[in-house]
């Protein structure tokens, strides 16, 4: 046995023993080679593990240091005591060297810290519950030092039953491990209980799965992982987070050995020293919460994956996605990216893309994401409404996150959002909040507005302005009355009247006066409508006709919903 242990009286910091109602209080200390761990008993529990020993393996009942009565609280018997129990320890670990009996070793604790009984312990509990187990088929979680512990022994070559208990041998593992569909590992931060033992940074090997359908791995270094890749033919779903600082680390561990290498079935060109055979059946990639700073060529042994998680970590540039043709979801929020540059051409047919927490100021490299119907963008940096027209013409756009951007301070922010995506503006969510009727007839107004003025625009233009002069030189300039026009042109430049789909009839009567006196009048209000005159739409609104400036559209619509329209 190579552990060995020594025994001493807890003490407080000033006030000597500490003494409580059923006795003193002991911490034993337990090395194993590098590893070290804590235990605390009080006498009488020495005094149950020496009758069991004694029951059970006949050791000498006298081996026990006996139990005091009088000045059992002094300092001098506690030093003694100790001194004591340290040899009876000393003297069992000798008198079983190489395994040491059930009782012995879990008074140690060697089920928690001990490669032999962290073993015995697991095999037991698989004997007993393993078919149960496998049967659910729910998540089976594991700690690294116990897979550390399996692969030591496996390595040591030793019998799989040491001990001669049929319940502990080690074949019960591995005929669980080899049926296992879903895997959960996951570490600690800091030291493991009472020990010093640092599970994130134990190695081990995975290979002892042969069936795994999903992983699940945090808080271990991806680095001393081996056999992960053995599960490439059925591993479906792989979570890795809180472990990697690259990709490569976990989707080809073995590409350090390589000057170059090419997944399997590509097109190989130029000098490659190894074929290395891709994820064929995994679909779901969560990478998130790493140190990972590229998506680097690894993603090449991916060609299946439609989920892939790399939020949380420090992605500078969206790069070699264009590999991944049946990517549909992407998270790679909590990043550093600052530009989407052709992100058209490596994200294909993306329905649902994550980008909050970046550093964006600039969406002009969605503009052709035609498939996307999910687009998170909170917690960026953008400040200008024209960046929202990038996305505003996508077809299939339905939810949209921009809070925590600069932008959305702005006064309406949301009706000036939504009317960047113009028809379809009620199907889109902004903010995970729906779109109210109120929010649809401002954004109305907003569009007619805008309408209006890309018109005046146009007629303003001076490559225009002989043409248009020619065919208005003899009209007066015209201001709206009691009652429109007789006739409003229909040339297909202007706006007509816009229907919203809460049915609210909402136009825009302007009149606007050319340079050389012409003008030029759109479709109006209602016949009979005149300047100041109210009337009421369906939807209960009400509408006014108000006069504006010279040069100026006069305008109808719903009252207060900005500032040109009366009250």
């Amino acid at each position: 046995m190579p552990a060995r242990s020594s025994a001493r009286a807890m003490e407080e910091a000033k006030r000597g023993p500490l003494l409580l109602s059923k006795g003193q209080v002991y911490i034993i200390q337990i090395t194993d080679g590098s590893h070290e761990w804590t235990v605390k008993h009080r006498y009488s529990d020495f005094h149950d593990l020496h009758e069991k020993l004694v029951a059970e393996k006949k050791i000498d009942r006298s081996l026990l240091p006996p139990k005091k009565i009088i000045g059992k609280n002094s300092r001098s018997l506690v030093e003694k005591r100790e001194k004591d129990l340290e040899i009876y320890l000393q003297t069992l670990l000798a008198t079983f060297p190489d395994v040491a009996p059930r009782v012995l070793a879990q008074f140690l604790h060697f089920h928690f810290y001990e490669i032999n009984g962290i073993t015995a312990a697991l095999a037991e509990e698989l004997f007993e519950k393993g078919e149960q187990l496998l049967g659910a088929g729910e998540v089976f979680a594991i700690g690294p030092l116990q897979l550390y512990a399996v692969t030591e022994q496996l390595q040591q070559g030793k019998p799989t039953c040491a001990s001669g208990d049929a319940k502990t041998d080690l074949g019960h593992i591995l005929d669980f491990t080899c049926r296992l569909k879903y895997l959960k590992v996951s570490g600690t931060e800091g030291p493991f209980g009472t020990s010093n033992i640092q599970e994130q940074l134990l190695p081990f090997d995975l290979s002892i799965f042969k069936s795994l359908h999903q992983v699940e791995i945090s808080h271990c270094d991806a680095r001393r992982i081996r056999g992960l890749v053995a599960s490439k033919p059925t591993l479906a779903t792989m979570s890795v987070r809180f472990s990697a600082t690259s990709m490569k680390e976990v989707l080809v561990p073995e590409a350090s050995e390589f000057d170059e290498w090419e997944p399997a079935g590509a097109a190989l060109e130029g000098p490659v020293t190894a074929v290395i055979p891709t994820w064929q059946a995994l679909t779901a990639l969560d990478l998130s919460h790493n140190s990972i700073s590229e998506i680097d060529d690894s993603v090449k042994l991916i060609p299946k994956i439609e989920f892939l998680d790399l939020s949380h970590n420090g992605v500078l540039v969206m790069n070699n996605l264009q590999h991944l043709y049946n990517l549909v979801h992407v998270d790679l929020s909590y990043n550093k990216l600052s530009s989407l540059e052709g992100a058209h051409t490596k994200l294909g047919n993306i329905k649902t893309l994550n980008l909050a927490g970046n550093l964006l100021r600039h969406l002009s490299g969605l503009h052709k994401l035609y498939s996307l119907v999910n687009l998170d963008l909170s917690d960026n940096r953008i400040e200008q409404m024209e960046e929202v027209r990038s996305i505003g013409s996508l077809p299939c756009l339905e939810h949209v996150a921009l809070l925590n951007n600069p932008l959305s301070i702005i006064p309406d922010y949301r009706t000036k959002v939504l009317a960047q995506f113009g028809e379809r503006a009620s199907e889109v969510c902004l903010d995970n909040t729906v779109t109210t009727e109120k929010e649809l007839d401002t954004v109305e107004v907003l569009k007619a507005i805008q309408k209006a003025k890309e018109v005046k625009s146009k007629l303003s233009n001076p490559e225009k302005k002989v043409s248009e002069d020619s065919r208005l030189s003899a009209a007066p300039c015209v201001r709206p009355s009691s009652s429109p026009p007789s006739a409003a042109p229909t040339s297909a430049s202007l706006p007509q009247p816009i229907l919203s789909n809460q049915g609210n009839r909402v136009c825009v009567y302007v009149c606007v006066c050319l340079p050389d006196g012409a003008a030029q009048a759109l479709p109006g209000p209602p016949a009979g409508l005149g300047l100041g005159e109210r009337v009421r739409m369906q939807g209960g609104h009400g509408a006014v006709c108000t006069p504006a400036p010279p040069g100026e559209a006069h305008g109808w619509g719903v009252p207060g919903l900005i500032s040109q329209f009366a009250q």
